[in-house]
This record gives structure tokens, C-alpha cells and sequence, in this order.
């Protein structure tokens, strides 16, 4: 009993013996790798101490890049001129395209006047008839006006005692004379297929009292309605105003003509 109880001790003193001595290895191998570690950096680059650095110009075998220069612009104007910009040139159109037409003001009609028949005097002035800037006053004094929408023309001169100087004293009697006549002159009593007539013209003598005597046709329009017209007118006004308080003679002598136009 006593011999199987000390085997048993002497295998477990081995056991940890062999424990021991391993971990001891270990160690020991651990401390040689961190000295071996430690001193390394003198292997490769030797102690430490100053650095001289030498500065080179230029390697001939690396080309160093050059920096862009960027020079500004100094053209002013783009234009080749000295002192004066060249002309624009308009853009030529292409050929396919269509020109725009130009508008152009409407210009005004043109308005041609026609010579009035109503207003017109066909008939020429009389031989003895004074043309204006001639000097002188007419010997029998004329004066024309208009009836019924100017459809027909009436004139009348008066020669008294003193010629021409009847009409411009006693003005406001020729008046009288010539719208007593007018009314009574009615376009109803001419043929109605009378259109227009050459110039009638009738002469008769007014006495102090107004009565109309001497009425004759001195120049006949050759229609028959026309002239009987401007007799009728004239006999359907007498008697006339009374002849005026100053003047000194007994009758006056008037002519009075009419011209025709429907």
C-alpha cells in the first residue's frame, strides 16, 4: 500500500515539474522576441541626430509643369476701325425664305370737281359788260340772286335819273324790287320737261307810284313756258313799293333777266 501511494506522488511532482519548466519557455521566449523588437530601428536607419537638406534648381530629367498664364484682354472695341465702329451688315435672307411685303399708307382718293350747272352762267357777259379792275362804275348796276334751292337765277339793273348812282343810294328798294319778283317767279308755271333754258330777259318801267308799265321780252330764251314765266312774275308783282321819297325823278327804267335751271 505504502509503494502505490508514492508512485502516485513521485508521477504528480513530475507532472507539475514539466508544467513549470514550460512555462518558463515561454517566458524566456517572449523576453528574447521584445529585445529582439527593441532593436530594430537601429538595424535600418541607424541613432538619430541633424539632417542636411540640399535645395535643386531644376532636375533635368522631370520636367516641372508650368503654370497657365492668362493675359486680360486689352481690345476695347472689336471693331478694326481707328476711331469709329464699323457698320452692322445686315444678315443676309436665306433663299427659300419669302420677304416680308412693306405696308403702304392708303392714299387719299382724288376728288375731281365738276363745273356746276346750277351755279355756272352759261351764257356770255353782255357787249358793254365792264370786266373787273376796268375802272369805272357799270352805267346800270346788276345784282343776282338765288331761288328755290338754287335752281333758278334772276338779275336786275335800274337806270333813273343819275345812271348807276340808283342802285348804291337806294339799295334796300332794288331789294325790295328783287324779292317781290323772286317770289312771284314760280318754277311750276315752266314746262315740266324743261330742264334748263338759255337767258331771258324783260325790260318794263316803274312809275312813282309803284305800277309796272312797258313790260316787254327783250331777249327770249326760245321757249315758249320760260318766257311767259318771267313775264308772269313780273306783272303778278305790280304794283311795286312806291319809288323813294328822295328821289327826283318820275319813273325808273329796269331791266331784269332769268336764267332757267332744274
Amino acid at each position: 500500500m505504502s509503494s502505490v501511494a508514492a508512485s502516485r506522488t513521485d508521477q504528480t511532482l513530475q507532472r507539475f515539474l514539466l508544467v513549470s519548466v514550460g512555462l518558463h519557455g515561454v517566458l524566456a521566449g517572449v523576453a528574447l522576441v521584445s529585445a529582439w523588437m527593441g532593436h530594430r530601428g537601429d538595424t535600418w536607419g541607424g541613432p538619430g541626430g541633424s539632417v542636411t537638406v540640399g535645395v535643386v534648381g531644376s532636375l533635368p530629367a522631370i520636367p516641372l509643369p508650368q503654370p497657365e498664364v492668362v493675359s486680360p484682354s486689352r481690345v476695347v472695341d472689336e471693331s478694326k476701325g481707328l476711331y469709329k465702329s464699323e457698320p452692322r451688315t445686315k444678315p443676309k435672307p436665306e433663299p427659300d425664305a419669302t420677304p416680308i411685303p412693306k405696308f403702304q399708307r392708303n392714299k387719299p382718293p382724288k376728288y375731281v370737281s365738276r363745273p356746276s350747272k346750277i351755279l355756272e352762267n352759261p351764257v356770255p357777259p353782255p357787249a358793254n359788260a365792264v370786266p373787273y379792275g376796268g375802272g369805272g362804275a357799270p352805267t346800270v348796276p346788276t345784282t343776282s340772286f338765288a331761288l328755290g334751292a338754287g335752281t333758278t337765277q334772276a338779275g336786275l339793273g335800274f337806270n333813273g335819273v343819275g345812271g348807276g348812282d340808283f342802285g348804291a343810294r337806294y339799295s334796300w328798294y332794288v331789294e325790295a324790287v328783287q324779292r317781290r319778283i323772286s317770289r312771284n317767279w314760280l318754277q311750276s308755271t315752266v314746262d315740266p320737261s324743261v330742264t334748263w333754258a338759255p337767258r331771258t330777259v324783260v325790260t318794263f318801267t316803274i312809275l312813282r307810284d309803284g305800277s309796272v308799265t312797258n313790260l316787254q321780252v327783250t331777249r327770249s330764251s326760245n321757249n315758249y313756258s320760260v318766257d311767259n314765266s318771267a313775264l308772269r312774275a313780273v306783272r303778278d308783282s305790280s304794283p311795286l313799293d312806291r319809288l323813294p321819297s328822295g328821289y327826283a325823278g318820275s319813273q325808273v327804267n329796269v331791266e331784269f333777266w332769268f336764267d332757267f335751271h332744274r
